[in-house]
């Protein structure tokens, strides 16, 4: 996620310089993967994948107003005054996976962009397209939340219905790529056709373009598990798919659709065209969590003031409201639906722990109650073994477990087979060894190879038979049997030597 840090104070005033702000925020737990400077200075960050909220500049915006006390400045979101109203019928099939769906309708004038929002989505490294386009990666980047204009003239029927493909629905996308869609994708469909594969990628039978008049902008809400199915079998990363494969926010897409249009009417590119469309049956209740002083004192080991709790969860949008339970301190915690990885007490305890400040906790042992187990027989042995090996003269050798299944079949019991490996890597990584030597006598081969002669090499390890998993040892030894000297009377290594090692 690149920040960009004038769009960053548009958010939070703050008046640190880029490189403090990147500090601080990787204090937070979001990795900096550089730092950019220039007429648009930029942050790269690492974001994990339990925090989509911090995929835009809102979600990293409440980071920093946490951090440094200041408020959080919305961007304008006010809905223009609509046009008359345009017919379109929008229908959810499948609200499994697609729980809400919001369109509006605009008249637009699809030119290019002014500068502004040029600069901001080429700083974070997206490519500018038109005005239509451009608002929608626009209000991406800064509120997370993915849209997709269809150009309202190509859709038949002036119909969108949200439903499953057909096995094998075919449907150009929007780059240029005829797919064979698979029964478990979700697609938006007009009266007859698929016109885009839902949250990742739209068709190019309904692209706006320069001719376009009049869109339907969507914004959505998709089921995760669903979009990271279709985006794989599909084999199509797109910045939309990456944001809701994660979680996006369920009450995101009016705000989206209403930030879109303010910045539409700000350039001179649109306005809409009658009222919003919100299909959403079934509403998702914001979960309510109880917040425990005890026991953010227990999992830190430290106590944290109680004023400090309600002055770090507020900012990252959390709702803190005071509330005892058999005269135990605590609050009641409302958690706001963008926060898709806050689901147990203990996670708004990192939350607080991740402000207060990792560094500030104490360092301290924990309290053994038990004397500590003795080692397992299986450890002692293996150390001993590798001691006696290492001290007569041989190097510990470490290979994979897995093997080809040629170099297994001399060292499997007659008429049985090594176990195979159901989905290999290779051919190279096909079946369990059944025995260390294959991989000890690719070692020697791989060090005569190269030129050295001499070779003393053993391995510990386990080997897997049709009796199941166990531990072995098998050493090699090539060349002289004693080590170089003056007088020259070296001889091979045989037998007899082996047996006495």
């Amino acid at each position: 996620m690149k920040l960009v840090y004038p769009w960053l104070r548009d958010f939070v005033r703050v008046t640190e310089d880029v490189e403090t702000v990147a500090r601080e925020l990787g204090l937070r737990g979001f990795e900096v993967a550089s730092v950019e400077q220039g007429a648009h200075p930029v942050i790269d960050f690492e974001i994990t994948a339990n925090r989509p909220d911090c995929l835009s500049h809102l979600g990293l915006a409440r980071e920093a107003a946490a951090i440094w006390g200041l408020p959080l400045q919305m961007p304008g979101m006010a809905m223009p005054a609509p046009g008359p109203a345009e017919d379109l019928d929008v229908e959810i099939a499948d609200t499994d996976l697609c729980p809400r769906y919001c369109v509006q309708v605009f008249e637009v004038k699809n030119g290019p962009s002014p500068a502004f929002i040029r600069e901001r989505l080429e700083a974070a490294g997206i490519r500018a397209i038109s005005a239509v386009v451009d608002v929608t990666n626009y209000v991406m980047l800064e509120l997370g939340q993915p849209m997709h204009a269809f150009d309202l003239d190509r859709i038949e029927g002036r119909r969108l219905v949200i439903r499953r493909a057909v096995p094998g629905e075919p449907l150009r996308t929007l780059d240029g790529l005829e797919r064979a869609l698979e029964a478990d994708m979700l697609v938006i469909a007009d009266a007859s056709r698929a016109l885009a594969v839902g949250g990742v990628m739209g068709g190019k039978d309904s692209e706006t373009g320069p001719a376009t008049t009049r869109i339907a902008l969507e914004s959505a809400y998709f089921q995760p598990a669903s979009i990271r199915r279709t985006s794989k079998g599909l084999g199509l990363k797109t910045e939309a798919s990456s944001r809701f494969e994660r979680g996006a926010d369920v009450n995101a897409p009016p705000a989206g659709i209403a930030r879109a249009a303010a910045l539409l009417e700000r350039i001179g590119a649109g306005r809409p065209l009658g009222s919003l469309i919100d299909r959403y049956p079934s509403p998702t209740r914001p979960l309510q969590i109880r917040l425990r002083a005890a026991r953010i004192a227990r999992v830190l080991g430290q106590e944290v003031p109680p004023a400090d709790v309600p002055r770090i969860l507020a900012p990252l949008g959390f709702l803190v409201a005071e509330g005892r339970d058999a005269d135990e301190p605590g609050w009641l915690i409302t958690v706001p639906t963008f926060r898709v990885d806050v689901l147990r007490e203990v996670d708004l305890v990192e939350e607080v722990a991740r402000h207060f400040g990792f560094d500030r906790l104490p360092s301290t042992f924990p309290v053994l109650s038990a004397p500590q187990a003795p080692l397992d027989p299986r450890i002692l042995r293996d150390r001993l073994l590798r001691q006696l090996l290492t001290t007569a003269g041989f190097s510990e050798s470490m290979t994979f477990a897995f093997i080809e299944r040629e170099a297994a079949m001399p060292f499997t019991e007659p008429g049985g087979q090594p176990p195979a490996i159901a989905n290999p890597l290779s051919e190279k990584f096909a079946v369990l060894r059944p025995s260390l030597l294959p991989g000890l006598i690719d070692s020697c081969a791989h060090n005569r190879r190269r030129g050295r002669k001499d070779v003393q090499l053993f391995e510990t390890g386990s080997r897997y038979t049709s009796a199941g998993e166990g531990r072995a040892a098998a050493f090699c030894w090539l060349g002289s049997a004693v080590p170089p000297h003056w007088s020259g009377s070296g001889r091979l290594v045989d037998f007899f030597d082996m047996k006495g090692a």
